[in-house]
C-alpha cells in the first residue's frame, strides 16, 4: 500500500522546502497530495514562484493521510497557523499516531496544534514562538515519536529523507542516488 502525504501550500511558503519535500517523497514512491488553502490552486511562494496545488484543502481534508509535511516561510507559516482546518488535521493525525512534520518556521504551527511534546528544532530565532517541547539547536533534523522537525532551506533534503525513512523503513538507496554521501 502506497503511503500518502499531505503537503499544504500556503501563500508565502518557502519554495525550496516545498518543492524538495514533494520531489524527494515522490522519488520514494510516496503519494504526495499538495493542497491550496483556498479554491485558487495557484499558490505564490515567499519568492514569488507560483506552484499549482493538486487540490483545494477543502476537497481533501478528510482523506486518510499517513503523514503531513509543512514547508516553512514566515508568510506560509502564519497562513497555516491561522487556518483551523490545518491545526485540527495536525492534531488529529498526531493523536492517531500518524507522522506530522515541519521545517523552518513551521514547527510553530505544530506547537499551535499542541503536538510538540519532546525535542524539536526549527529555524534559528523561531524557537521563541514554538509552544511546548525542548529546542535542540545543534541538530539539522529532530525525530521525536511521530514528529519530525528541521531547521530550514539547506536542511530540507535531510528532512525529506527522514520522512522517507519513517514511512518506508529505509532511505539509503534514495540518499545514495541523490549523492547525499558527497555532503555528509
Amino acid at each position: 500500500m502506497m503511503k500518502k502525504v499531505l503537503v499544504p501550500l500556503a501563500e508565502g511558503f518557502e519554495e525550496i522546502e516545498a518543492i524538495t519535500i514533494i520531489d524527494v517523497l515522490r522519488r520514494a514512491n510516496i503519494e504526495v497530495v499538495t493542497a491550496s488553502l483556498s479554491d485558487n490552486l495557484e499558490v505564490k511562494g515567499a519568492h514569488n514562484i507560483i506552484v499549482k496545488a493538486d487540490a483545494p484543502l477543502e476537497k481533501i481534508i478528510n482523506y486518510d493521510f499517513d503523514a503531513a509535511a509543512l514547508a516553512g516561510g514566515m508568510g506560509g507559516m502564519n497562513n497555516l497557523k491561522s487556518d483551523m482546518r490545518i491545526i485540527e488535521k495536525i492534531r488529529n493525525m498526531y493523536e492517531n499516531k500518524k507522522l506530522v512534520s515541519a521545517i523552518c518556521a513551521s514547527p510553530i504551527v505544530l506547537g499551535e496544534a499542541g503536538v510538540i511534546k519532546g525535542k524539536y528544532t526549527c529555524y534559528p530565532s523561531c524557537e521563541s514562538m514554538v509552544k511546548g517541547g525542548e529546542y535542540i539547536e545543534k541538530d539539522l533534523v529532530v525525530c521525536t515519536d511521530n514528529v519530525i522537525t528541521s531547521k530550514g532551506p539547506a536542511t530540507t533534503i535531510f528532512f525529506a529523507l527522514e520522512i522517507v525513512k519513517y514511512l518506508n523503513g529505509s532511505n539509503e538507496e534514495l540518499a545514495n542516488s541523490l549523492l547525499i554521501q558527497l555532503i555528509k
